[in-house]
């Protein structure tokens, strides 16, 4: 599953709960089961404008163990500090959905073509991972749709040389990306690792360099 995938998975799953939580609160506090003449189940939530969002029983039932306190406390922070961190890992490895590509026959500044970022991603890694020192690839489009620039990780075979890489992955890949999308100042940031076996040349069969 994709990371966007399971982003929007967690966002769902967390809006249903939201959402529903809501409902029962705001159900309880315009009494709509008094209007409507409902009995609701004793174990039902907030049944009625009077009722407590906890009640008396379950805000002091484990008050007086030596474990509640301390427990009371973590899982807040835990689960805090887990929004903080997917929240920020959100803002800092998004990129432009996609690519604002300039019109050579419209005015200075005019873009006329825009291109999903993920069609770009998987191009470069199509013809990057063809190259023989190149074992995995990983490539982002990152920045704005006006001015993107590339973010590849890959892991270079065993007894490859650097050098020998970067002048054919820019002289390749990139040069052919700048090329097509008629972006000369096109940016790449590139990370190498080293691996000792070259991996399959389809996307979805290699698992992503992060």
């Amino acid at each position: 599953m994709s990371r966007g995938a399971v982003n929007r998975t967690i966002l769902a799953v967390v809006g249903v709960i939201l959402l529903l939580t809501g409902l029962l609160a705001l159900a309880g506090g315009l009494d709509l089961y008094g209007h409507l003449g409902l009995t609701m189940p004793s174990r039902w939530p907030w049944t009625s404008p009077d009722q407590p969002v906890l009640s008396a029983e379950a805000r002091t039932r484990w008050s007086d163990r030596a474990w509640w306190w301390p427990v009371a406390i973590a899982v807040p922070s835990v689960v805090l500090a887990g929004g903080l961190w997917w929240l920020f890992a959100q803002v800092r490895g998004s990129g432009p959905a996609g690519i604002d590509l300039p019109s050579p026959a419209g005015p200075t500044g005019h873009f006329a073509l825009h291109v999903r970022s993920r069609a770009v991603e998987e191009a470069l890694e199509t013809e990057t991972i063809a190259l023989p020192e190149v074992a995995r690839i990983t490539a982002r489009v990152a920045g704005d749709p006006h001015h993107p620039h590339i973010r590849a990780a890959l892991r270079m075979v065993s007894g490859g040389h650097t050098a020998d890489l970067l002048r054919s992955y820019e002289a390749g890949p990139m040069a052919h990306a700048r090329t097509t999308l008629g972006l000369a100042d096109l940016r790449s940031e590139l990370r190498i690792r080293v691996t000792g076996r070259r991996a399959s040349a389809t996307r979805g069969h290699h698992p992503r360099v992060h």
